[in-house]
């Protein structure tokens, strides 16, 4: 639809090359409103940019003979070597200026048609896209902690916890992207947009913890300690796990944030745990690698029970911001 109402528009409007005006409403009519609009900003700073460039280097440099021109290509090829095409005034003859002004007038009409057609044209909202991938995001960390936590009771296949946690970062990068489009949407429906950095602040925090976790499970327990902690540490893995994917699900659906309650429970059960070990006596007599890894869990779940709570919050601030699904 862009490239045949573009077409159609620069007929109209008898500009020069409509090749333009089509690729560039193909180009910038993106997967999201917010990132068509970032994509129109660039290219439209690009193309003046450009135009200026070439056009002045043009009119004061001569250029009447092959050597000349050859001079001048040079100049400019090399610091806009995507633009050096509008240094082509004999396909349309026109004069150098003439030539750049009717570049910026094609990649115009193309930017606008471009943006009116992501705008009006079954549009996706770059703030929900952001929803949505904070979601695969949090979904992929809920599949990865049952592994993790099971490497104090058996072997794992490292593998497969380093390509879970692969997957990780790249949802969060892809989260980042699409955050930085959303900035931009705000321009287009010219209300302000949803502020994503406390939320990918947090996010990046979790995956921090799910990393620590993973060190202190890099190999199994004692069988002394995995007979105490066996039960606590289940217990963390699933309710964590199952809040992830209710924040995840609040976030998407405008659901209510799920209560902290479970997971606060099951991390007393473990702090419990540690307690009764450290009353015993039992913990001096622990290999040192042993007590290392059981003390270093102890302060990492602390701290990603600090990350959820922040979570929640950072979830329930968006939510009530977001537009739900069917109203796309």
């Amino acid at each position: 639809m862009a490239a045949l109402l573009s077409l159609a528009v620069a007929q109209l409007l008898h500009v020069p090359l409509p090749l333009w005006t089509v690729l560039t409403a193909v180009i910038l009519t993106q997967m999201s409103v917010g990132r068509s609009m970032k994509a129109t900003i660039d290219y439209l700073l690009g193309t003046v940019g450009g135009a200026v460039y070439t056009g002045a280097v043009s009119v004061l440099i001569p250029h009447n003979n092959e050597i000349s021109l050859l001079g001048v290509l040079a100049l400019t090829v090399g610091p806009l070597a995507l633009l050096a095409a509008m240094l082509a005034p004999t396909i349309i003859h026109v004069t150098p200026i003439g030539s750049a002004l009717y570049r910026v007038l094609e990649v115009t009409l193309g930017a606008i048609i471009g943006l009116i057609v992501s705008l009006l044209v079954l549009p996706a909202r770059a703030r929900v896209l952001a929803f949505e991938a904070a979601r695969r995001m949090l979904d992929l960390a809920a599949e990865l902690l049952p592994d993790l936590f099971a490497g104090f009771t058996r072997t794992r296949d490292p593998t497969a916890i380093v390509q879970i946690q692969d997957k990780i970062g790249e949802a969060f990068g892809q989260l980042e992207a699409i955050a930085a489009e959303a900035k931009h949407e705000g321009m287009a429906y010219l209300h302000a947009s949803a502020d994503f950095g406390p939320l990918l602040r947090t996010l990046l925090r979790l995956r921090h913890d799910l990393v620590m976790i993973g060190r202190t499970a890099s190999e199994p327990l004692p069988e002394d300690l995995q007979a105490r902690f066996a039960g606590s540490l289940a217990c963390i893995a699933g309710t964590t796990a199952d809040y992830l994917r209710d924040l995840g699900a609040a976030l998407t659906k405008r659901r209510s944030v799920p209560s902290l309650g479970a997971v606060e429970t099951a991390l007393r059960g473990y702090a419990a745990d540690m307690a009764a070990l450290r009353r015993e006596g039992a913990a001096g007599s622990l290999p040192d690698d042993a007590a290392e890894r059981i003390f270093a869990l102890a302060f990492a779940l602390e701290q990603m029970a600090r990350d959820l709570d922040g979570l929640a919050r950072c979830v329930n601030e968006l939510r009530n911001v977001a537009p739900p699904l069917s109203g796309l």
